[in-house]
């Protein structure tokens, strides 16, 4: 018998996607291994970029053609080999956003399993009312096929009735409420903000919902009908307003001048009212973001129907231990296994092997879902309201639960929103996955997820150019004694981000603000030192959103406005007039945005290159050094610097422009020099480079300086913005506020060591006491122990989420609250200072 030797590596050779630089590196199978470094190392381009894309890439291949036409292929990584790699499933940082109709039962399949529940155990009504116990006889007819499925004869009254299938209990189906169609809200045109200002005309623009795409002709038309369209929307006569907000859908025979100058002789223009333009605009749109601006219009309220619950009423008769199915969807994902006793307790004795099998479903989807620490939310949740971690942790627990076996997983920052207490949790699972016989690869910088690693890769030394190569990898015991590794000084406790020394404030006082019946904010009263760093703490779910996003930032912006506070404020003190939200979602969405362009260096570029000689002599203005432009721009690519070509049913294939070489811009831009640089050969160099090059030039110079402050040195003037990784994004975005006083400011950060090395959290914390000593106020909503340890004062929610949460249970400095905790994430707090103090 041949001895069959399996592959115990994936090799890797010549990795070159993005900053790697040609890696060569052996990731261990069926092991959990760590990836580590600075932001933008590269450690997404090892994770995602090589082993994600080839792995899913591989296996989509082996799939017939006519499957492959069906579904987006990854691109080809730019690596020379890799070998010995498995299929890979990936959980992104960032998952997308679900629609209205997803919830956490759909969104977790829980709710799937709970339909077929009712359906097989429940006790249905019969037309005349009668309650029928369940029995096998019941989930037996429930089984069957066609016109027989659900026949049953009531034993009472003999009425022949059909109960309700599992597809009767789908609000996205046949169980859909006819009013709401299964949304539970029902939406108006809300008449107030139709008009826009009532001391614009028509031309001017004073129907708001005419500004929405197509409508922008309106009120030619309207003119063509006899109304007035200079004059004052308010001057109107109430005939004239009522026409524009009311008047018929006729078609009027005019002249119609489109965006590109054309002109249509007797064009039979279609009237859309101001009500009109909004209705028929919801009802066409089909994209996400044009819906989100058409629901400004709209006021929504709960069904009167189905009153929320989604389903048809005639649904909620039918009950399974004592609720039905409507009061099931409030249960806690905590609160489901007692609903389960209860419904067991109900069933004959015939019927228990049927609903063990149904229930072992619903609890191994549970299981992933409470170890990950989402006992709080309610099925019933819309997902469109969940907290990125929320979210990414369902995904990872509809990923593990399918118990696969020689598959990859590839998971990028999966400890996002989680609280210490939760991590425990996550590496359950994570051996759970390794132990059925999967490779795991995690990107993190966790300190307790790489110390449970049984391999770390650490790519650096730097970030962008300065990174890209494997400085270290071994166990984490291995890199604690490593003096190559960055990580190694974290993971043995010899290193910790050190403590700022607290400035004193420049501004004295208080925000204080009052909260009522928000979500689980039943009455918290709040107090927020100015000119101060304040972390805002707790347990996923525990209503740190709910404060400080939800109520706080629109209660300062309101204040600022002379406007109402929203409703759940109801006390606010505070001298703060603006508010800057900081995350750290990606900047743009194509690759036409830059560092040059998000910032003001390109703006003074164009300036600069236009009032050269050569470019006067040709009469090129400062827009035709733009490569958005088409007078600048590389005519085959159109300036963005690839060119994409559809190879049919193989995936579609980005390469470099033939002509521009990926400069983006056309030869005769190009021919204009300053001080020997054409603008393309600026856009090349780093901020680094770049400082002495425009010393005279003090516009540019500063927002250098202000790059380099922040820490992004590294990057090319013209780096695509989209692909910075998250802590690059979130300092490129505070670049702007640097050079201002801003004792009037308020900026608040939600997670922002998100994708942070400790080493850049470090970074982080100088750029905000950058921002205090210019007289901010700043409020960090975080898990991350170091930003707690480094902020003047912490304001903890809890004591857990959901139900268990909504009250603030410490706050104060935190190095009081670690010599006295009071809550369990200032214990946690506490025993991190102790371990870090040793």
């Amino acid at each position: 018998m041949v001895e069959v030797k399996l592959p115990t590596k994936i090799e890797v050779r010549g990795g070159e996607v993005n900053n790697l630089k040609s890696i060569d590196v052996d990731i261990p199978l069926h092991k959990f291994v760590a990836i580590s470094g600075l932001s933008g190392s590269g450690k997404s381009s090892l994770a995602m970029g090589i082993l994600y894309e080839e792995g899913s890439r591989r296996y989509l291949e082996a799939l017939s053609t006519y499957t492959r036409r069906r579904i987006k292929l990854g691109n080809q990584a730019d690596v020379q080999s890799v070998k010995h790699i498995p299929s890979a499933l990936a959980l992104h940082q960032r998952p997308s956003i679900p629609s209205e109709r997803a919830t956490v039962g759909t969104m977790s399949e829980v709710f799937n399993v709970i339909r077929l529940i009712f359906s097989r155990l429940g006790s249905p009504v019969c037309p005349n009312g009668h309650r029928l116990k369940p029995s096998l006889d019941i989930a037996i007819q429930m089984a069957k096929q066609g016109h027989e499925m659900g026949v049953l004869t009531c034993p009472v009254c003999g009425a022949k009735f059909h109960a309700f299938s599992a597809e009767d209990f789908a609000f996205n189906s046949d169980g859909a409420c006819d009013n709401c169609q299964g949304t539970g809200k029902v939406r108006a045109v809300d008449d107030s903000k139709l008009i826009l200002d009532e001391n614009l005309t028509l031309n001017e623009g004073a129907v708001a919902s005419w500004h929405l795409p197509g409508r922008n002709f309106m009120p030619s038309v309207a003119e063509q009908a006899g109304i007035r369209v200079n004059v004052p929307y308010k001057d109107l006569t109430k005939k004239e307003k009522n026409f524009v907000l009311n008047g018929p859908r006729t078609k009027f025979k005019m002249d119609f001048r489109s965006g590109t100058g054309r002109v249509f002789h007797d064009f039979n223009a279609l009237y859309e009212n101001a009500h009109d333009a909004v209705t028929e605009s919801a009802r066409t749109s089909k994209s996400a973001r044009s819906q989100a601006r058409i629901n400004q219009f709209f006021t929504f309220s709960t069904c009167p129907v189905c009153h929320g619950t989604r389903l048809k009423p005639d649904r909620l008769k039918q009950l399974a231990g004592g609720l039905n199915i409507a009061q099931v969807t409030k249960l806690t994902l905590g609160q489901l296994p007692g609903w389960e006793k209860k419904v067991k307790a109900e069933l004959p004795d015939n019927m228990h092997e049927m609903a063990n099998s149904l229930f072992t479903e619903m609890d191994d989807n549970l299981r992933v879902l409470l170890e990950l620490g989402l006992d709080y939310l309610t099925l019933s949740r819309n997902g469109n309201t969940l907290s990125t971690g929320e979210l990414q942790r369902i995904q990872l627990a509809r990923t593990l639960r399918t118990q696969t076996t020689g598959v990859l997983y590839v998971l990028d920052e999966p400890s996002i929103g989680l609280h210490p207490d939760n991590v425990t949790g996550l590496l359950s699972v994570f051996h759970s996955l390794v132990a059925q016989g999967n490779s795991l690869v995690v990107v993190d910088h966790n300190i307790d997820i790489i110390k449970a690693a049984d391999w770390v890769v650490e790519i650096g030394p730097g970030s962008g150019d300065e990174g890209g190569t494997i400085i270290s990898q071994g166990t984490p015991k291995q890199l604690c004694h490593n003096d190559h590794s960055l990580i190694g000084p974290f993971l043995s406790g010899s290193a910790t981000v050190k403590t700022t020394k607290p400035i004193a404030p420049k501004v004295h006082g208080d925000i204080d603000f009052e909260v009522q019946n928000y979500f689980n904010l039943k009455d918290v009263t709040a107090k927020i030192p100015l000119n101060q760093i304040t972390t805002v703490t707790g347990f996923s779910g525990a209503g740190k959103t709910s404060l400080i996003i939800d109520s706080l930032v629109p209660a300062i912006q309101a204040q600022s406005k002379k406007q109402p506070l929203p409703k759940q404020v109801v006390k606010l003190d505070s001298p703060l007039k603006s508010v800057v939200s900081v995350d750290a979602a990606p900047i743009g969405k194509s690759t036409r945005s830059t560092v040059a362009t998000y910032t003001s260096i390109m703006d003074h570029l164009r300036k600069l290159f236009a009032a050269q000689p050569e470019a006067k002599k040709h009469h090129y203005t400062a827009s035709w050094f733009s490569y958005n432009n088409k007078q600048g721009a590389c005519p085959t690519c159109g300036g963005t610097g690839i060119v994409t070509m559809d190879i049919q049913y193989l995936p579609d294939m980005q390469q470099t422009c033939p002509t521009c070489h990926g400069d983006r811009y056309n030869q005769d831009i190009q021919q204009v020099k300053w001080h020997g640089y054409s603008i393309v050969d600026l856009l090349k160099l780093d901020v680094r480079q770049a400082l002495p090059v425009f010393k005279s030039v003090p516009s540019i110079e500063r927002e250098l300086k202000l790059l380099d402050q922040v820490g992004l040195a590294y990057l090319h003037l013209g780096e695509d913005t989209p692909t910075l990784s998250g802590g690059e994004a979130q300092r490129l975005k505070l670049v702007k506020h640097l050079n201002h006083q801003q004792k009037t400011t308020l900026f608040v950060f939600d997670e922002p060591s998100i994708g942070l090395h400790p080493l850049d959290v470090k970074t982080l914390l100088d750029v905000m006491q950058g921002l205090i000593k210019q007289g901010a106020t700043i409020v960090i909503i975080t898990h991350d122990l170091n930003l707690m340890v480094n902020a003047d004062y912490l304001i903890d929610l809890g004591p857990r989420g959901g139900s268990n949460g909504g009250r603030i249970v410490a706050a104060g400095k935190p190095m009081d609250l670690i010599n006295k905790p009071q809550s369990l994430t200032t214990k946690y707090l506490s025993n991190f200072w102790q371990t870090y103090q040793k």
